[in-house]
């Protein structure tokens, strides 16, 4: 018999904001490599992926929840998201199994409707809805859209997953190998650093002030031996008012936010961490461009 071929390829995960994109994807992979909370607008970049099943390669796409965007930073975000589409061999369209499709899951389906490549539904949550919801839901939405497949998981729970990915693998074309097997993603260290300590930020700091939050690796340096590395990160915000919550009182937020942080990344590294957090003020960061470019949103 022929050797069985190769198959390789680039998936989108595209979604509305908080359903569950970022979890999907780190289940996947076993391994924490984009930021969740339960706040919306969580993920900012395309953030890529890398799954090595037996006889494959699949490239998972992460990308930024569409949403209607009024901030330049928001309407970045959504650009990310939308020309994701256009690149790749397959799209996940994930939305809630216990929600109706809505205003939202209705715009993004109008942008699917231009997708030159297959577009299947995945249902994610779904260990929180009675499966006859469940029918009822994937009946509204492929009235909506011609998917050709429709796939029930839970991202959390990871019932389904593993179902989806072998799915996905057998729908990939014939290709190379386009990333060294030992990797998870081609996202650089100082890029998943600065994620973590935004994360914590989401996390523990009032509902007003994730939205204004940007972080930076300022130097990253690993002794020789690799038994310690140090970290320097800023901590930027828009108001003066924003930048006092971060700190907290007598520093004490800042502590907690570094103190979370410095573990999390030292379990991602197997290193040591030695991490300073600064915190300063670009007032309106997210509506000046050069601000933005600055701070790595092209």
């Amino acid at each position: 018999m022929p050797d069985t071929p190769f198959r390789s390829g680039f998936v989108s995960i595209i979604g509305r904001p908080n359903v569950g994109k970022s979890t999907l994807l780190n289940r996947i992979l076993g391994e924490k490599i984009v930021i969740t909370s339960d706040k919306p607008q969580t993920t900012r970049n395309r953030i890529q992926g890398i799954h090595n099943p037996a006889g494959a390669q699949i490239v998972f796409i992460d990308t930024p929840g569409i949403h209607r965007a009024t901030s330049r930073l928001n309407k970045y975000m959504v650009e990310v998201a939308l020309s994701s589409v256009k690149e790749v061999d397959l799209v996940l369209f994930l939305a809630e199994a216990q929600r109706d499709p809505g205003e939202q899951e209705r715009e993004i389906i109008d942008v699917l409707a231009e997708a030159t490549v297959p577009v299947w539904l995945v249902l994610n949550k779904i260990d929180l809805a009675p499966q006859e919801d469940v029918l009822t839901r994937i009946d509204a939405y492929r009235k909506l859209f011609p998917f050709r497949e429709v796939v029930p998981v839970s991202a959390e729970t990871g019932f389904g997953v593993e179902g989806l990915v072998e799915l996905v693998k057998n729908q990939l074309p014939e290709g190379p190998v386009y990333f060294p097997d030992d990797i998870l993603t081609d996202l650089p260290e100082r890029f998943i650093v600065a994620e973590i300590i935004r994360e914590k930020v989401f996390r523990l700091t009032r509902d007003e002030i994730p939205y204004a939050t940007a972080v930076e690796v300022d130097s990253f340096k690993e002794r020789p031996d690799g038994s310690l590395v140090s970290i320097a990160a800023t901590i930027t915000v828009e108001r003066d008012s924003q930048k006092g919550i971060v700190i907290g009182k007598k520093g004490a937020m800042l502590r907690r936010i570094g103190t979370e942080a410095r573990l999390e990344i030292e379990r991602f590294l197997a290193a040591k961490v030695f991490l300073e957090l600064f915190v300063r003020v670009r007032k309106d960061w997210s509506e000046n461009p050069s601000m933005l470019r600055d701070l790595g949103y092209e």
